[in-house]
């Protein structure tokens, strides 16, 4: 195939409130965030690619984890988070087997240490060892 090129391939998700967004992914996550000319946001990550974040009056937060942030520490990211004001204890114990910050601790067929927590629109992201 000639057409189909996937070389600039990106991601995307939607938020009730592009501005609550920009803060918490640009201010609060750090993250490189800027507006593009329809409005949406663009993420650059640091080793290429980007996500494309779009507001939709009518959002419905993803039944899933969106996106991925591995880490070396997961303790340790848990903890910076959570001094920024993310809330990583998202789950019940019932439903993940988690400890007081909210982290599953991996093992064998566990998979790696994670912790789960949302933006502001409800989508699920997570921090694991990686």
């Amino acid at each position: 195939m000639t057409a189909f090129d996937t070389a600039h391939a990106f991601s995307g998700f939607s938020v009730d409130s592009i501005d609550a967004a920009r803060a918490f992914y640009g201010d609060t996550l750090g993250m490189d965030v800027s507006e593009n000319a329809m409005g949406f946001l663009d993420i650059r990550l640091p080793q290429g690619g980007s996500i494309l974040v779009y507001g939709k009056p009518d959002h419905v937060p993803a039944s899933y984890t969106i996106l991925n942030f591995p880490v070396d520490d997961v303790e340790a990211a848990v903890d910076e988070l959570n001094a920024r004001g993310v809330v990583t204890k998202i789950y019940s114990d019932t439903d993940f087997d988690t400890d007081a910050k909210g982290i599953m601790h991996g093992g064998p067929d566990r998979g790696p240490d994670i912790a789960w927590f949302k933006d502001p629109a409800g989508n699920v992201l997570s921090v694991l060892a990686g």
